[in-house]
């Protein structure tokens, strides 16, 4: 016997409307964290009739564990250079950097720590921060280097430039980098 779920098979408009309020979500906020278009969640809120699919699981969810919001919000940038450390498409690790003061903050979305850029480490340091950076580069000591930094159109080795060029991807692997300025 397969599985089964506490979960509803239907909502109505009534009880999207009742999670998006308790949210503190507008219906433009909402429909992004749904994602979907604004005039969706327009037109389930004015329903009287049940609404099914994904969506209801969301709604029981997050009806049941509204907190779980707050987890995934991105955090405020407030560092100069931001980079998410992605596994296919789920962002694990957003690092906010300030190279100049060399400060380093970072925000986990990811439970495993096999998944997390930084591991178990929670506080990295800007030189953790640094080794991390270097392990999604070709290394330093690479044979014929200046002809591969040539080929990226690179002037020298600089792993953060590198990375802008390459998203840090490795041969079998699916963690990469997008840098965000």
């Amino acid at each position: 016997m397969a599985d089964q779920y506490v979960i509803q098979k239907s909502i109505t408009g009534k009880d999207i409307k009742r999670l998006r309020e308790l949210l503190d979500m507008t219906q433009k906020e909402f429909a992004e964290f749904a994602n979907c278009s604004k005039r969706t969640v327009e037109n389930w809120e004015s329903k009287d009739e049940n609404i099914t699919g994904p969506i209801v699981t969301l709604v029981d969810i997050l009806t049941r564990k509204p907190e779980y919001v707050d987890k995934l919000k991105l955090p405020k940038d407030k560092l100069k250079l931001r980079l998410l450390y992605m596994f296919n498409n789920t962002i694990c690790t957003v690092i906010d950097v300030d190279e100049l003061t060399r400060q380093i903050s970072i925000h986990n979305y990811i439970d495993n720590p096999l998944y997390r850029a930084f591991g178990a480490n929670l506080e990295p340091t800007y030189e953790d921060y640094e080794e991390f950076l270097r392990s999604r580069c070709f290394p330093e000591t690479r044979d014929k280097i200046k002809l591969e930094l040539k080929r990226l159109d690179i002037p020298f080795y600089d792993p953060v430039m590198i990375i802008e060029k390459t998203e840090g991807r490795m041969a079998d692997d699916d963690f990469w980098i997008k840098i965000e300025r």
